[in-house]
């Protein structure tokens, strides 16, 4: 289902469906044949975060989830996975969708992007709460700009997780429903 790791220790470009199950079965958790220092056990505990937050997405009627960053690299301990999803402009800006998550996860403060809410992790990077909970970064996605390629060109979170940092296409995860 995935293709093996680039010579550059990322996925060949693309973008790769995988259900959480597949997911959970595919070498980004029980690793690549013979690399030392795979952290399978660390890696499936992300991939069970993961569920719990797409399952939230799921909930409020959120369909396009994609996953990247360290986790989908040759990497044998990453420090999360990062997400992003597609929604509308208004329930995101109006605060409606953070409302939406909290209820559906039973916490009224997991949810949110507000930058008063974001904490220093261990290094002193800021955090938002589902990243300290779950260690899962999650972006919503809903036309803005996320980052700028080589060129310094701003790019939206489509093309900015499907590069690397030096620019470099690589491959991403799409997260789909199981049947």
């Amino acid at each position: 289902m995935l293709p093996p790791f680039t010579s550059e220790g990322v996925l060949p470009p693309g973008d790769y469906p995988l259900t959480l199950d597949e997911l959970k079965k595919s070498a980004l958790v029980v690793g690549p044949d013979g690399h030392p220092g795979w952290d399978h056990a660390w890696r499936s505990q992300l991939v069970d975060n993961l569920g719990i937050l797409v399952g939230h997405l799921w909930q409020v009627d959120i369909q396009e989830i994609f996953a990247d960053g360290s986790f989908t690299q040759d990497k044998g301990h990453p420090g999360d996975i990062d997400i992003y999803f597609l929604c509308d402009i208004k329930e995101f800006v109006t605060g409606m969708l953070a409302y939406r998550l909290n209820i559906v996860s039973g916490n009224k403060r997991i949810w949110s992007w507000a930058p008063e809410d974001r904490k220093p992790d261990s290094s002193g990077k800021p955090q938002w709460p589902m990243w300290h909970r779950f260690h899962i970064d999650v972006w919503p996605h809903f036309g803005q700009t996320a980052g700028r390629d080589v060129y310094g060109n701003e790019l939206q979170f489509p093309a900015y997780f499907r590069q690397t940092r030096d620019g470099k296409p690589r491959g991403i995860v799409k997260i789909e429903r199981g049947s």
